[in-house]
């Protein structure tokens, strides 16, 4: 079982200039919460309890503003600078002390999922790690991301970044399940021509020694990657016709805590103060 999960927050948002030239780009509102509350949320639904955010230098001050006291939502959170982007696996190389022989998740904070089975599917994935497991999404934009090949027998046949053809339309999302061995691995692998070290190199590594397994993610799920503003008004526009239907809010921290029962109504309370006036208090009060 994965007890632990790594949320990446750093990297430059550079399509998002010049928003955030002085703020994380998950620090921005998605609607009504932190981008970076929705990839928390998710793990915290899956039981995760122990993360590393990997933040941009100056910026630890700030999540801690927007997240408040760790101890009200039941959780354990640490912070690693990354001083510059160096590729998606290298922040298992940052955090090896924090993964210390374990299997880990590791899920982009710029990233949306919704979905009322979903969280159940990834809960029981997470039983089930043969090294790798990596989580797929139907798109008809698959030129803008890795996508994964099956032969006729719907075995892994390649892994291809950002094709331009293609006959699959899955793609790889941004939450990744790896075994203890990952930051040695991370260690192995070369910059591509854009300086960096690859996520798709790393997942070709496990796919090598078989060590590799999708989870696909289908009907009654959505997948967003809120990369730019035309996402994020996008995300923006989904979250707030859910909630304006539905009674529920999507990633709240607090309800997820209170039912994991990692948390007590008194720490419910705690937010309610750290909230203040807000809507969202309102809806903490009706938890309780």
């Amino acid at each position: 079982m994965i007890k632990k999960a790594i949320i990446l927050c750093g990297g430059t948002g550079s399509r998002m200039f010049p928003v955030t030239k002085s703020i994380n780009k998950q620090l921005l509102p998605l609607f009504d919460k932190p981008m970076f509350y929705y990839p928390l949320s998710l793990m915290m639904l899956s039981g995760i309890k122990e993360f590393i955010f990997i933040i941009n230098e100056r910026q630890e001050v700030n999540f801690k503003k927007a997240l408040g006291d760790e101890k009200d939502l039941g959780i354990k959170i640490k912070y690693i600078v990354q001083s510059k982007p160096r590729g998606l696996p290298d922040a298992f190389i940052l955090s090896q002390k924090f993964i210390h022989n374990e299997s880990v998740a590791m899920i982009l904070g710029d990233n949306f999922f919704y979905g009322n089975m979903l969280s159940p599917i990834i809960k029981s994935s997470f039983k089930k790690t043969l090294g790798c497991n990596i989580y797929l999404y139907p798109s008809n934009n698959t030129s803008a991301y890795g996508v994964v090949e099956f032969d006729r027998k719907n075995r892994i046949k390649r892994i291809v970044e950002k094709p331009k053809k293609t006959n699959s339309n899955l793609i790889i999302t941004g939450l990744y399940v790896f075994d203890k061995n990952v930051s040695e691995y991370a260690k192995k692998l070369k910059p591509s021509k854009r300086g960096e070290i690859e996520i798709v190199d790393l997942i070709n590594f496990y796919k090598k020694k078989r060590k590799l397994s999708v989870v696909k993610l289908g009907r009654g799920s959505a997948w967003m990657d809120v990369g730019n503003f035309h996402d994020l008004h996008s995300a923006n526009n989904f979250i707030q016709n859910i909630e304006s239907r539905q009674s529920f809010k999507i990633g709240c921290l607090e309800e997820i805590a209170l039912n994991n029962k990692w948390i007590t109504k008194k720490n419910i309370l705690n937010r309610i103060r750290f909230n203040r006036n807000s809507r969202y208090s309102q809806y903490l009060k009706n938890l309780i």
